[in-house]
């Protein structure tokens, strides 16, 4: 994508060359609405009439409303756009009108945002977010995102770390956001991997790839048998960022399935085409383990990535075949659909075997996040203390999370006659946390681990809202950085 250039800018909106104006609204009750901080100097070239004006084109200030006024030579801006913040403006409010502003900006030049009065780092990250778009396969482009955008603020040491932070957490979404928006016939495991090389080794990481061979000399027969159905070869990728004076070492672990067919236990054909979304925990962890070198975290931060295609074929697995996993456990394969764990066994346990001091992963793993949470929240599983925590956190940063339980009685369902555990239950009943509880008979104990579900939340089927395109969202990425972040200030 081609990403605004955003800037600091302490010149007055009067005298600022930009072709428009932002600036927020908030709602009050009775109906009415005021201006945000920020806008007293715009609402003065309008002789402050400007709440009457809006008033008049049916402006109220709700969450993502974007009202535009020509300015008619009372600035040199050509328009003020005015973006609802709802009734409580925080940060995630800001960070949505800022996005939903800069969806409207296409074709612009320079825009000049007010926002930053409210909160600075929130403006930044959601124009960034929301400016982006996805256009490599289209012949026609149409209208490029708006150029440039200064942010109304002096450029002190302070808000020029704001500027730098918030910039490169939204280029590891944008990362992200290109790896899931990649067609299938060009992302697949080989490809993803070298991708994910590419980017790392950019950040000065040191990056590992198993192929098939390497896969079956040591023994992952997850992520073998999930897929040996496809002509395209599944790969580990190992990526290890080890910061200044680390403290702590951090394991992320994403779901890399290229595409999900469902394998023998084939899915159906509506709508499968959002399973080239199925490596989006993939993504997350390799933008996120980029972003940790970029911003210098005083960690170590390693990304153990499982890459495969669940294709149906003669060389498919099949239910009923008995899995040996990586690490010695064995898996009887109930439904060839339920891949995602399989893959992740595989590399969390590897992936402890680098002795961490936390264990994150993510995956688009189960419909049943989305019967039990929407299309908007992630579910968040593993044990007590930082499942909390990486909930509380992700709610913070405007990624919609909700801590779940894991019940015990749930573990029961998971035996089999021939192995150590089966891949599913013998129900429908709790599968969100079902799956969970399978991932944690390859966590070792003592381990604090958070396991996040985000089947609905990191692809967008609707239209776009907030900062938040169609196709592709980027979650959880924000939400690790902001994990990777506390750890580093607070252990």
């Amino acid at each position: 994508m081609t990403a605004p250039k955003l800037a600091l800018s302490d010149i007055a909106v009067t005298e600022a060359t930009a072709d428009v104006v932002v600036i927020g609204t908030v709602q009050r009750t009775g109906g009415t609405f005021s201006l945000a901080p920020g806008s007293e100097t715009v609402d003065a070239a309008f002789d402050g009439q400007l709440v009457e004006i809006l008033s008049t084109l049916g402006a109220t200030g709700k969450a993502d409303e974007v009202v535009k006024v020509p300015t008619l030579g009372k600035l040199k801006a050509g328009l003020v756009v005015a973006v609802g913040l709802g009734k409580d403006p925080g940060p995630e409010q800001v960070r949505r009108a800022s996005g939903a502003a800069a969806r409207t900006l296409t074709g612009v030049k320079r825009a000049y945002n007010h926002l930053s009065a409210v909160d600075l780092h929130a403006a930044i990250e959601g124009t960034a977010l929301g400016a982006y778009a996805f256009t490599q396969y289209k012949s026609e482009n149409g209208d490029s995102p708006v150029a440039r955008v200064d942010f109304a603020a002096e450029s002190s040491k302070e808000n020029k770390a704001t500027l730098k932070a918030a910039t490169a957490i939204a280029e590891a979404v944008a990362t992200a956001r290109d790896l899931i928006n990649t067609p299938p016939n060009d992302l697949y495991p080989a490809s993803f991997a070298d991708r994910a090389a590419a980017l790392g080794k950019a950040a000065g990481l040191e990056v590992e790839i198993l192929d098939e061979k390497a896969l079956r000399k040591g023994g992952f027969g997850g992520i073998l048998g999930v897929g040996g159905g496809s002509s395209r070869l599944p790969r580990l990728v190992r990526m290890t960022y080890k910061g200044p004076k680390a403290t702590k070492k951090i394991a992320l672990v994403g779901k890399g399935i290229t595409f999900d067919t469902g394998g023998i236990s084939l899915k159906p054909a509506a709508n499968m085409d959002e399973m080239t979304s199925d490596m989006s925990g993939a993504a997350a962890v390799v933008a996120a383990v980029v972003l940790a070198a970029k911003l210098k975290f005083p960690l170590e931060v390693i990304a153990t990535v499982p890459l495969a295609e669940n294709m149906p074929s003669g060389s498919s697995y099949r239910p009923g075949d008995v899995l040996p996993m990586y690490g010695g456990k064995t898996v009887e394969v109930l439904n060839t659909d339920a891949e995602g764990r399989l893959v992740l066994a595989d590399a969390m346990v590897r992936a402890a075997e680098d002795a961490p001091d936390y264990l994150i992963d993510t995956a688009t793993l189960t419909g049943a996040q989305l019967v039990a949470l929407g299309r908007r929240t992630a579910g968040v599983m593993g044990t007590d203390e930082f499942r909390d925590r990486v909930t509380r956190i992700g709610q913070a940063v405007g990624e919609n999370a909700w801590a779940m339980p894991l019940p015990d009685e749930l573990r029961s369902d998971l035996d089999s006659r021939l192995a150590d555990l089966s891949n599913v239950t013998g129900h429908r009943w709790g599968g969100m946390l079902a799956a969970a509880q399978f991932l944690k008979e390859f966590v070792p104990d003592n381990l604090p681990w958070a396991h996040i579900d985000i089947a609905g939340p990191s692809f967008n089927n609707a239209g776009p809202w907030g900062y938040t395109p169609h196709g592709g969202t980027g979650v959880p990425v924000r939400t690790i950085a902001a994990v990777l972040a506390d750890i580093a200030e607070n252990g």
